[in-house]
């Protein structure tokens, strides 16, 4: 993270949330609670932000991290997405489906580390992601949907490596493009 980079209100939204959950577990009082979720609505950079959860520790649950050799990843229906999603795959073809899921925070992280094989994420209407962050060694990345994003609204960061398989992107429902057409000239 870079902490010199401007905050969003999305950010200081989830730092908000962050506060909250804190104070409910015991681990704020209400004064100190109140106090730094107003310097959280006024932070300028992720530092200030930051600097406002460095004491508090993470959420159980926050990361979750599943491995496979060749087996199948599938997460569809009514799932609850961690903040952070890391899978680690040699031969798997992941396919996370949050069209339906249960999403509580208004970004989250798929960490991607896959060696031979495919994930496809499929993201429900007016979710955005960012695949900047995937390096590709032999494979390819294409997300359909927009990747900056915006105000009340699941925002997905997609990071990792693939060495030869792809990660596709795209809102469920879409329909595959092909190279080719049937009948009719022009």
């Amino acid at each position: 993270m870079d902490l010199e980079a401007r905050a969003s209100d999305q950010d200081r939204e989830t730092t908000v949330g962050r506060l909250q959950q804190a104070y409910a577990d015991g681990r704020l009082a209400a004064d100190e609670m109140e106090q730094r979720v107003e310097r959280a609505l006024t932070a300028v950079s992720q530092g200030d932000l930051a600097a406002l959860l460095a004491d508090l520790p993470e959420r159980p649950g926050e990361t979750v991290t599943v491995s496979t050799k060749a087996g199948k990843i599938l997460r569809t229906g009514q799932w609850r997405v961690p903040k952070v999603l890391r899978i680690e795959s040699v031969y798997g073809n992941p396919h996370l489906d949050l069209s339906e899921a249960v999403i509580e925070h208004a970004e989250v992280t798929f960490d991607l580390h896959l060696k031979y094989g495919s994930a496809e994420i499929l993201l429900p209407p007016g979710a955005t992601a960012d695949t900047d962050g995937v390096r590709c060694e032999w494979g390819s990345v294409a997300s359909d949907v927009p990747g900056a994003p915006r105000p009340g609204s699941p925002h997905v960061r997609v990071i990792g490596e693939v060495g030869y398989g792809k990660v596709r992107v795209r809102y469920r429902g879409a329909r595959r493009r092909r190279w080719f057409t049937r009948g009719g000239g022009s």
